[in-house]
């Protein structure tokens, strides 16, 4: 199951068999003594706390407006100012046993507590009920959301940067779609990352600010922050005005600095016991006037990360408001980062499959090969964009795909060059790039040579031979940018190399896309993309042209 379920009592008495700080990591071995059944979810780092507070109901929280609190310079008299007598203050500790004794021995001496605002990190609170609990917490937090709106100052993070500004929406898409590959070959240096792309007006906003060279590469404060946006963020230093070309040159060398300073940080806090180093490369990219790339192993973490970071922009503003901001600091961020623990619940995780971390665009895949392209593909791990004319089929295959994080529906019509384009930058945009392309849209029109006009040979040749085309061209030139090479398949037929009557029109396109193979794999192998063809022979299941075309005959 998802959640652990543990003896209190015995927890409890654990407190007889602690030895000091020092030794946390092998009191939180012992909880596993302490769970009903061992084949449940391991225990959280924080459920040593949650089970010495004496109390029937603890939240355990991350609100933005109380790690403001939490993160300010004085948090402390902060928290005095904002809650008086009824909430204490606890200096920043790791999550552990020791956090624990030492809330538990803020309540015996204050049982009218509250709750408590965690140095750095957050806010506790508890009631009787889970009901007054949750009120409880709920007072706390709009009680600090209202404390930084009345005693904080405007513009925290001062005025807006000249050319830092957001771009109008068009401009932004479409340097969005540019730089997207890009910053993924350098989020993907150590290991391939899956991109998520926010350009909301809180991010615009924060990254336009004068003040966020300064607080930005203070990193983030909150465990469960940092732990997912690593240690800082990269800040282009750019305006949004600069060409597309200047700020990718600028970013690959603040990426190159980035990896520099990393290594630096792992070797200045890392010994013997100390997990090896999990790559070197941001999870966080800010760009002025496109927005925040957040890069993760898959969309959910990608995305989860730039979320968090969202987070942390709202505890910047506010901690600046009422203070000045001072997160966590450095050494105790690594001390999380590459914490024992942590390592143990990487190392939980299930085995990636076999096309974990893999963009794929699939044409036509609203039905026949297409969708059972695209379900096989989403099956081995890979993220899906499901592109088809009919963009209800298409969102059907998503759908029963599942999640956004998972498959993405997109309509196009392959036969309009502008479509083609726009369904590769919205691949991009998505997901932060394009590793696979199948190019699988097709319809056929079975006449002979005399019955066959011109309209019957310009459609079939417009989605089959130029539609593939298009989509080549544009996938291509996205791997290219990228620089990590990528696959490109057309599904063809048996009718490109095998004769019959009644297909000049059909047999002839299909022959255009196998000789297509041959040219674009000559001409992109180079580029490390592998260009392939496979020639079904007649598919029937979910086949519309065995449903009701000339198949059905």
């Amino acid at each position: 199951g998802g959640l652990s379920a543990l003896d209190v009592d015995r927890i409890r008495k654990l407190k007889a068999a602690y030895r000091g700080a020092e030794h946390e990591d092998e009191m939180h071995e012992l909880l596993d003594r302490c769970l009903f059944d061992p084949k449940t979810a391991p225990p959280s780092i924080d459920t040593s706390m949650h089970a010495l507070i004496a109390r029937r109901h603890v939240d355990h929280l991350h609100p933005d407006a109380v790690i403001s609190i939490a993160a300010s310079a004085d948090g402390e008299a902060l928290t005095r100012r904002c809650y008086g007598d009824e909430v204490a203050w606890v200096p920043w500790r790791r999550p552990g046993f020791e956090l624990a004794l030492q809330i538990e021995g803020l309540i015996d001496q204050n049982p009218g507590l509250r709750g408590v605002v965690m140095g750095g990190h957050g806010l506790t609170a508890w009631g009787a009920t889970s009901e007054e609990c949750e009120q409880n917490s709920l007072e706390l937090i709009h009680r600090a959301t209202d404390f930084i709106v009345s005693e904080g100052r405007d513009e925290p993070l001062g005025s807006v940067r000249a050319g830092f500004e957001g771009l109008p929406e068009p401009q932004r898409l479409e340097r969005a779609a540019v730089l997207a590959p890009f910053v993924r070959a350098m989020a993907s240096t150590d290991f391939n990352t899956i991109g998520c792309w926010a350009d909301d007006e809180l991010v615009l906003d924060f990254i336009s600010r004068e003040g966020t060279p300064s607080v930005v590469p203070l990193g983030t404060s909150c465990p469960d922050h940092f732990i997912r946006t690593k240690v800082r963020p990269l800040l282009l230093d750019l305006p949004a005005t600069a060409s597309a070309e200047y700020q990718v040159a600028r970013l690959a060398a603040l990426h190159l600095e980035y990896r520099d300073e990393y290594r630096a940080y792992y070797d200045r806090y890392a010994d013997k016991s100390t997990p090896a180093m999990r790559g070197a490369d941001p999870a966080i990219f800010l760009i002025p006037g496109v927005g925040m790339f957040s890069f993760g192993s898959d969309a959910q973490t990608a995305r989860v990360a730039g979320e968090f970071y969202v987070n942390a922009m709202n505890v910047i503003r506010g901690s600046e408001a009422l203070s000045s901001y001072s997160p966590v600091p450095e050494h105790e961020k690594f001390k999380v980062e590459y914490w024992l623990l942590e390592e143990a619940k990487l190392r939980r995780r299930p085995t990636p499959k076999k096309l974990a971390g893999k963009v794929a665009l699939i044409t036509g895949a609203g039905s026949g090969i297409g969708r059972a392209i695209t379900r096989l593909m989403a099956d081995e791990g890979a993220l899906v964009i499901v592109s088809d004319i009919d963009g209800e089929a298409a969102r059907q295959v998503a759908d029963e795909i599942g999640s956004a994080d998972l498959a993405r529906a997109v309509v196009a019509d392959v036969t309009d060059e502008d479509g083609a384009r726009r369904a590769i930058d919205d691949t991009v945009r998505a997901f932060g790039g394009i590793d696979i392309l199948i190019n699988n849209a097709g319809l056929s029109i079975s006449k002979s040579l005399f019955d066959t006009d011109e309209s019957d040979w310009d459609v079939q040749y417009d989605v089959m031979a130029k539609g593939s085309f298009f989509f080549s061209k544009y996938a291509a030139l996205k791997m290219i940018d990228q620089g990590t090479g990528g696959d490109i398949i057309y599904i063809v037929s048996k009718n490109a190399i095998v004769a019959g009557p009644d297909n000049v029109a059909y047999g002839s396109a299909k022959a255009s896309q196998a000789h297509q193979v041959r040219l674009l794999a000559a001409e992109l192998g180079e580029h490390g993309i592998r260009v392939n063809g496979i020639n079904p022979d007649g598919v029937v299941r979910d086949s519309g042209i065995f449903a009701n075309g000339w198949g059905a005959e």
